[in-house]
């Protein structure tokens, strides 16, 4: 499976930053490929939420399904899909100090097949993801940033 990986210091405490992370339904507000998101259940630590992501190069709009558990503790977040266009998608985000601000990982294993795709797709589809990851991150420091 395809997998992508992307980081990145924020300058705020990990408890901050990891609870402005879990605020997924304002995602849409700072993200510009991401039309939509609606919490459909929050129960404890689990989080059952809705997407709907913009694909600008296909012209298409791809929906999804997604759990996500929050560890409060470890300041981790698991999530996987559900349900949706994706064959698969899951990930973690980790939150750690780093010196005087936090260090945010974003992983994400993908797979995403379409009939008579090609290896050139399949190369872009991966540097969307993993502009997308990095796209996420620095709208979650600009998120921060905001809210500070």
């Amino acid at each position: 499976m395809p997998e992508v990986s992307s980081e990145i210091v924020i300058a705020a405490p990990p408890k901050r930053v990891y609870e402005l992370a879990k605020e997924v339904e304002s995602f849409p507000d700072y993200l510009p490929n991401v039309e939509a998101v609606s919490i459909r259940s929050r129960e404890g630590n689990r989080t059952v939420s809705e997407w709907v992501g913009l694909v600008p190069e296909f012209r298409r709009t791809i929906r999804w399904v997604e759990e996500d558990v929050w560890d409060d503790t470890a300041l981790r977040c698991q999530f996987r899909l559900i349900s949706g266009d994706w064959d698969r998608y899951q990930g973690e985000w980790a939150f750690a100090a780093a010196g005087e601000g936090t260090q945010v990982r974003l992983t994400i294993v993908y797979e995403y097949n379409v009939p008579l795709i090609g290896p050139l797709i399949k190369k872009l589809l991966h540097k969307l993801v993993a502009r997308n990851a990095q796209e996420t991150l620095e709208g979650l420091r600009r998120r921060v940033e905001d809210a500070a």
